[in-house]
């Protein structure tokens, strides 16, 4: 029964996928455009934020659309396919679970935010 519930899963991911990866295509909005200087600021502050993703997860396209929005250059890490950030990501959030963003200050402290109304929500208020 796990075995059929699992194959299941698994066509309906391969038959969605492209359709939801088009969709982000499509509908992912511009971003803000800002002053040279002031892009050149928030990418520095974002090289301390690292988002672990699958890529056709709906609440991974809509953190990634809201990136997109705010014209953030956030790291994009595949835990699904890439065994050490999935390794990393249970290791440091605790839980395979996705969208997670890693939020790594400047004395290298590292924070794992889960839940992606949660991280748009972060996101905005630090970058909006």
């Amino acid at each position: 029964m796990k075995f059929i519930i699992r194959t299941f899963f698994k066509t309906l991911r391969l038959v969605l996928g492209p359709f939801m990866m088009l969709w982000e295509f499509f509908t992912t909005p511009k971003g803000i455009v800002r002053p040279d200087e002031k892009q050149q600021q928030i990418d520095l502050q974002c090289r301390g934020l690292a988002l672990y993703q699958f890529k056709t997860c709906p609440f991974c396209i809509k953190v990634r659309r809201a990136m997109r929005a705010l014209s953030l250059n956030i790291e994009l890490r595949d835990a699904q396919h890439d065994p050490q950030h999935r390794a990393a990501l249970l290791q440091g959030g605790g839980q395979i679970k996705t969208p997670c963003l890693r939020i790594t200050d400047e004395q290298g402290n590292s924070r794992w935010m889960y839940e992606s109304d949660d991280i748009i929500q972060y996101l905005r208020q630090r970058f909006a």
